[in-house]
């Protein structure tokens, strides 16, 4: 895939998000439709294309696939993503993650790896995991 065409600011924002939900090997409805939700409705993604959305799922998929497919993956993220970005994308992550109302040993190693990969600061980090956990917070 990325031989032919290069991941787009916005492809490496879902490649992360669909990385963050298969962390666990069960991805969940919520998750997925999350994801949708959030490609549908935040600006950074007025110009992109839904049906890259599939394409990004697979690459991911295939990414795992390798014995160091999430470093791979986190290198290529952090290439292609603005550094203004890259709190975005944990945001992103976080979102994802705790969309199931639950968050697994899996998926806090994967956004601690997330947070060190990409040079997250610790106090920004926990301000976006705060707000997150606020956001999913159920009754």
């Amino acid at each position: 895939m990325t031989d032919r065409t290069p991941l787009s600011p916005e492809d490496a924002l879902v490649a992360i998000m669909v990385a963050v939900s298969v962390s666990d090997e069960a991805i969940q409805t919520s998750e997925l439709v999350k994801i949708q939700g959030i490609v549908n409705n935040l600006p950074v993604f007025g110009q992109y294309d839904l049906d890259r959305m599939r394409e990004m799922a697979s690459f991911v998929f295939e990414l795992f696939e390798e014995e160091d497919g999430l470093d791979a993956l986190f290198g290529m993220v952090s290439d292609v993503l603005p550094d203004k970005l890259h709190e975005t994308a944990y945001a992103l992550a976080c979102d994802v993650a705790a969309a199931d109302g639950r968050l697994d040993q899996i998926e806090l190693r994967f956004l601690e790896e997330m947070r060190h990969a990409m040079n997250i600061d610790r106090l920004a980090a926990a301000a976006i995991e705060r707000g997150s956990r606020a956001r999913h917070t159920t009754l």
